[in-house]
């Protein structure tokens, strides 16, 4: 709480899951807040919602519409929120969409628009955000990658290549900040969460929809990973893997031990795509129910 209070957080994705509950959960702590999305009215209701929460003011939070595949908006978005407060201390890339298609069933635009939505996007705005960090030689730079930018799993082969690139280039950028040692970059690695991340994935095509999200309850609550991400953020790990068993394992298996990852991957990949082509979440058998 201390580490953050009183700082400008600009957290994007957030409209819903993780980014929505940063919002509250950065409210309480006393941040000042821009928060964006590309539905706007949903994040006015976020917005409400951090004011009744908290003590914070009307303009201690600052509704901004940002579409992360509109590269050319970024600087006028992030010239807004530096008008606004006069600084950015911590900026939250959590924006992004998730994948539930077997490669061979889906279209390359599919790769294509997650790739230029959940890598290029991101990379975009924080270049102009690092602009400003460089020059006040100071700030926080936090990815909501995944877990899957560790491991590969079935049915989400362009999500997992656009964390896997996203987990390259922070650390790769990490490394070109070395004369800036009060610029951190921070990568967050979150499991399973209980998050409308399901209803809103990429599919075969770009024009359909998930039918069945299926049952969410199982998976690590949304508060918790944010908290935890949150004290990651205060105490500037590089990396933190925010995830419940066996999920967490798996992680550990991928880092020391691939080749036993890659036999029980194929294992546990086969169940996946079975929950997924029966309607239920791909998920569900490897998590305990949460009661």
């Amino acid at each position: 709480e201390d580490e953050l209070r009183g700082k400008v957080v600009w957290v994007t994705g957030a409209s819903s899951g993780i980014g929505e509950e940063l919002a509250y959960q950065l409210s309480k702590i006393g941040a000042f807040l821009a928060i964006s999305a590309r539905r706007e009215d949903e994040v006015e209701i976020v917005k409400k919602k951090c004011l009744e929460i908290s003590s914070l003011s009307e303009k201690d939070i600052l509704v901004l519409r940002l579409d992360l595949t509109d590269r050319s908006s970024h600087e006028a978005a992030t010239n807004s929120v530096l008008k606004h407060f006069g600084k950015i201390d911590v900026l939250v890339n959590n924006g992004g969409r998730s994948q539930r298609s077997l490669f061979v069933d889906t279209n390359l635009d599919v790769y294509s628009a997650i790739m230029e939505l959940n890598y290029l996007g991101t990379i975009s705005l924080t270049k102009h955000v690092l602009n400003h960090m460089i020059q006040r030689k100071k700030g926080k730079i936090v990815t909501v990658s995944s877990v899957m930018g560790i491991m590969g799993a079935p049915l989400a082969s362009g999500y997992c290549a656009s964390k896997h690139a996203l987990q390259g280039f922070f650390n790769s950028l990490r490394t070109e900040l070395t004369d800036y040692p009060e610029i951190s970059v921070i990568n967050i690695c979150p499991g399973p969460v209980q998050s409308k991340i399901i209803q809103n994935v990429f599919t075969e095509n770009l024009a359909k929809s998930l039918e069945n999200s299926g049952d969410q309850s199982h998976k690590m609550p949304t508060d918790r990973c944010v908290r935890l991400t949150l004290v990651s953020t205060a105490n500037d790990l590089k990396e933190a893997w925010i995830s419940d068993h066996p999920y967490l394992a798996v992680c550990y298996l991928w880092q020391y031990a691939p080749t036993w990852a890659w036999w029980l991957m194929n294992r546990m990949g086969k169940r996946r795509i079975q929950n997924f082509k029966s309607g239920v979440d791909a998920d569900v058998s490897y998590s305990r129910k949460q009661k």
